[in-house]
């Protein structure tokens, strides 16, 4: 059976509580509704300690629906990187945040930098994301990788997909007197954490 899905069909399955893997400028990325992402941990054999993230079609529709409205702080880096391969830990409250990061306080969001992408999440509104990989192995970096490693989850046509940068976004977390930490570093370096 095909596995790959126009954007509107793939945005319906997911709706219906089913896993599927789209591009992104980075890595191709593992995702679900966020009130199914308990299917992310379950198919990446991952200790549910280790959070996922939300990733939207633009800053307004991930804060939308956090109930959130960015710190003055937050938006420079918005501004620069957004879209793009830089993922904002910032600090979260409610359903969102305990079904991405079950007992945390803070949540990772990202816009990447590949139209098909925030062509689905447009539809799709925002989604649990992580990288297409067992606990462990090395990611995905194609949809013909995604199919012989994961045939039974669902691709985003058409095929084959933009290629991807490789490299995983860069993760900086806000710290709680202001300012930020890098947790993983990745394709782009912002000024913040270079001064």
């Amino acid at each position: 059976m095909n596995q790959s899905l126009e954007a509107g069909q793939f945005a319906a399955e997911l709706q219906q509580g089913q896993a599927g893997v789209f591009p992104t400028d980075t890595l191709p990325a593992l995702a679900t509704r966020p009130e199914h992402a308990s299917l992310l941990w379950t198919i990446k054999e991952r200790p549910q300690n280790k959070p996922v993230i939300l990733m939207g079609a633009d800053a307004e529709q991930l804060f939308s629906n956090l109930g959130m409205t960015p710190e003055p702080s937050w938006l420079r880096l918005i501004e620069l990187h957004w879209p793009g391969a830089l993922t904002l830990v910032v600090p979260a409250k409610g359903e969102l945040l305990q079904q991405l990061n079950p007992g945390g306080s803070a949540l990772g969001l990202r816009v990447p930098a590949c139209e098909q992408a925030r062509d689905l999440l447009r539809l799709s509104g925002p989604l649990a994301t992580t990288s297409t990989n067992r606990s462990g192995e090395d990611p995905c970096t194609s949809a013909e990788e995604v199919q012989a490693r994961f045939p039974q989850l669902l691709r985003l046509a058409p095929e084959p997909w933009p290629a991807p940068s490789g490299q995983a976004s860069t993760v900086i977390a806000l710290e709680p007197g202001g300012g930020w930490r890098l947790l993983r570093a990745g394709a782009v370096m912002p000024q913040e954490l270079l001064s």
